[in-house]
């Protein structure tokens, strides 16, 4: 049984749809970052870092346990693990490849740098604001572009789609439905997947 430790940012529901998506018995074990049950001691022995999410493999590579961090690492070991969810060909794989890291590093810090300017920092500039949200819905366009004619990031669904998931999910009332079709579309064809249902609950049950 996999343990994973995680909360409702998109960096902890990508690894929570990760795994439920690849069918790997875990258990989630919320950790509220914004109690500060991240710097907590017994975590920290887990995750020196401070930082979510972080999965414990007692059955890991060569039977061995494993202890990791960062949430595409996580991710890719999932679906490594599982054997789903990566492209065979080598044109997949490269695509996968550039859209996970698009979703993980401009759009998602991107998306951090969000939160920082509109809800962690104590002096709230609209110029900040503004700047970030305009970033976010370029690097939004540059993903519906790619999505027109297509299912998913990679052709099939792959672990690219796992990784962007969230960033849609948790600031989709940015995104307007006639300005990002395509996009709508995709992120209706993976909210009705049972994994993502499930691997969003962290999300989707402290909004209800």
């Amino acid at each position: 049984m996999i343990d994973l430790y995680a909360w409702r940012t998109t960096n902890g529901l990508r690894a929570t749809i990760a795994l439920a998506e690849c069918g790997l018995p875990h258990r989630v074990i919320p950790i509220d970052v914004g109690a500060g049950a991240h710097k907590a001691p017994e975590y920290l022995r887990i995750n020196p870092a401070g930082q979510i999410p972080a999965m414990v493999d007692p059955d890991g590579p060569g039977a061995r346990p494993l202890l990791l961090a960062q949430s595409g690492a996580i991710v890719l070991y999932a679906c490594r693990k599982a054997g789903r969810f990566i492209p065979d060909d080598a044109q997949s794989q490269a695509l996968a490849m550039q859209w996970a890291w698009q979703a993980g590093t401009d759009i998602g810090g991107t998306s951090a740098a969000m939160n920082q300017v509109e809800v962690v920092s104590p002096e709230k500039v609209q110029a900040h604001i503004d700047l970030f949200r305009k970033r976010f819905l370029r690097y939004f366009g540059i993903v519906e572009a790619h999505l027109a004619g297509r299912d998913y990031l990679a052709g099939a669904i792959s672990y690219a789609d796992f990784i962007l998931y969230p960033n849609y999910a948790l600031r989709r009332h940015l995104l307007e439905p006639a300005a990002y079709p395509a996009l709508t579309t995709w992120a209706a064809r993976m909210a009705a997947r049972p994994g993502v249902t499930s691997g969003m609950r962290l999300h989707t049950e402290a909004a209800q």
